[in-house]
């Protein structure tokens, strides 16, 4: 493993894919920005990993790509199953024999009515167990495994404008910033293995978890500084970038905003309680 206090030299392009020859773990990889951020780093030359709650959509998104001719397998497991959750590391490990890149995107569909006094405990809970709980145990264990086979990996969390913009969704907002805090830990505890955690926060990206009608769509566009709302793709670009030594070598805890521009406004207002 490169020395992490050693000015880092970016290897030569020659049209040479980014990820070619590793293996990669991508959470929520069934939809939305997991699933482009999976079909990137396929692109790229990882051989991918893809695992979520959904079978059927999940599967259909590796049977895609390996009928592009790229590799990728789908591996199905419930995050919010801690059995599941600890088991997957090692399931993608024997899959892949190697593990150097880690995408953190599984998040529960909320629900704009889950607000202080009607969202349940168990809603409540099982979005914390697949934002902070799963990637804890997948991050230590990832991190055990590259740094047992002298991998110098890096991984990418998926937060959000939520983890310091509080919208009256209290069971996310609450496991977006203690995901949040969790990168941190890691960058600072794997840093010196050589190991970078960053994570991105999408802002108004539709397909996802967040689907406004369309006159609250025109008016969230106008608090927008590009003026429209961002696409899966364009997140999984800067998934891909903050996973590649070649551009973001001397990053690590780093959290990159990805908004086009959102947060330099006040976020939409709260819905009553």
């Amino acid at each position: 493993m490169p020395d992490p206090r050693e000015p880092h030299r970016p290897p030569e392009t020659s049209g040479a894919r980014l990820f070619d020859g590793m293996g990669a773990l991508v959470t929520g990889a069934a939809s939305s920005i997991g699933r482009a951020a999976a079909v990137r780093l396929a692109q790229e030359g990882a051989d991918v990993v893809l695992t979520d709650l959904h079978d059927s959509a999940g599967e259909a998104v590796a049977r895609s790509l390996c009928e592009a001719g790229l590799r990728a397998r789908f591996l199905a497991c419930d995050l919010a199953d801690r059995a599941q959750a600890g088991a997957l590391a090692a399931r993608t490990i024997e899959a892949l024999g190697r593990v150097t890149l880690f995408v953190h995107s599984a998040s529960p569909r909320r629900s704009e009515a889950d607000t202080l006094f009607t969202v349940d405990d168990a809603t409540f809970d099982r979005m914390l167990d697949v934002n902070v709980r799963a990637g804890f145990v997948l991050g230590r264990d990832l991190a055990a495994h590259m740094i047992a086979s002298g991998t110098p990996g890096r991984m990418v969390y998926l937060t959000s404008q939520h983890r310091h913009a509080p919208r009256n969704l209290p069971h996310y907002s609450a496991a977006k910033a203690a995901e949040m805090m969790l990168v941190k830990e890691l960058a600072r505890s794997l840093g010196p293995r050589g190991i970078r955690v960053n994570a991105v926060a999408p802002g108004v990206v539709l397909g996802g978890g967040f689907t406004p009608a369309q006159a609250d769509l025109e008016a969230i566009a106008g608090k927008i500084a590009l003026g429209r709302t961002g696409t899966p793709d364009e997140v999984a670009q800067v998934v891909a970038m903050l996973l590649t030594d070649r551009f973001t070598s001397y990053v690590t805890g780093a959290t990159i905003e990805v908004d086009g521009g959102l947060a330099l406004f006040n976020w939409i207002p709260a819905a009553p309680a």
